[in-house]
């Protein structure tokens, strides 16, 4: 399956029925790797996310309908993952769609603060921010 037939409720399925951590790390690498390959010039400060231990791109596209769409990327298999995740969550809506949406209730339906390192959570919530500063560069 391509990335762009998954859909964040497919995550929430899949989540859902996969009890074990192992597998759902191991999803979450699945998914990072379906991700379309990002282009090298998007690999660039400007676009790189702070407040992440591993190396994370993310890159705003502004569609004709005023929707913000994303590319991501990690040198890292489970923060890919995680990229894959945010843009499941935010891409292909509007700036003020993007904040409106509550990130964290998503995250916790997920349950990930309580089976990510510390440092791998404060990286997520890293890029929630920061396409949250994206969306309201846009507004």
């Amino acid at each position: 399956m391509a990335f762009e037939d998954i859909s964040l409720n497919d995550v929430l399925d899949t989540f859902a029925f996969i009890d074990d951590w192992d597998e759902r790390y191991r999803y979450l690498i699945d998914l990072g790797r379906q991700l379309p390959l990002m282009d090298e010039a998007g690999r660039t400060d400007a676009f790189k996310v702070r407040g992440c231990q591993s190396q994370v791109w993310l890159v705003p596209h502004l569609s004709d309908r005023g929707c913000l769409f994303f590319e991501g990327d990690s040198d890292a298999h489970i923060v890919k993952g995680l990229v894959a995740l945010m843009l499941l969550i935010f891409s292909g809506k509007t700036p003020a769609e993007i904040l409106a949406t509550d990130a964290k209730a998503v995250l916790e339906q997920l349950d990930l603060k309580g089976h990510l390192s510390p440092m791998r959570a404060n990286g997520l919530f890293a890029m929630v921010e920061r396409i949250g500063v994206i969306a309201k560069s846009y507004e």
